[in-house]
């Protein structure tokens, strides 16, 4: 969905958005039973945990030596297993659907260097023209994956309000 802004290859060399510490672990991708039952597939031994009527979370049973969980569907050589079929919040990202005081909002995780170089008019007029109804979309057929507020990702769009 991004490929406008960032190449497949920056992605891949980089794969922080597949990596999370106990800070952001929040950050870990919520999964359609569509996802969930692909990534069983490839992963027989993962296990999930609901998040909601038809969402699903990766267990986390622990963190590796680095103090870092990182997502079972990451290849370090290929990158995400399910390629162009990944979860949602992983084909937005760095962009993420989060509510703040009951209205919804798109934020930039911070940490994506190769959006955050960018210009910010660069970033709102792809957002605007090209994802923002798509978010809010899925997020409203799709709750689960709006995330609470976190006051580090800056708020690039509010959801307009209807009248």
């Amino acid at each position: 969905m991004l490929t406008k802004l960032l190449s497949r290859a920056t992605c891949a060399d980089c794969q922080l958005c597949c990596v999370f510490d106990r800070y952001d672990v929040w950050e870990t991708p919520v999964l359609s039973d569509e996802i969930r039952q692909k990534a069983q597939a490839l992963l027989p031994d993962a296990e999930f945990v609901s998040k909601g009527e038809s969402s699903w979370l990766f267990r986390i049973r622990e963190f590796d030596e680095d103090g870092l969980f990182r997502c079972p569907l990451l290849d370090p050589a290929k990158g995400c297993m399910l390629g162009t079929e990944k979860p949602f919040d992983c084909q937005i990202w760095p962009y993420r659907i989060m509510e703040l005081d009951g209205r919804q909002a798109i934020t930039i995780a911070p940490i994506c260097d190769a959006m955050t170089a960018q210009p910010l008019g660069t970033l709102l007029s792809f957002l605007k023209e090209e994802l923002a109804d798509v978010i809010f979309d899925y997020a409203a057929a799709h709750p689960d994956v709006v995330k609470p507020y976190d006051p580090l990702y800056p708020i690039l769009l509010w959801k307009p309000q209807e009248i």
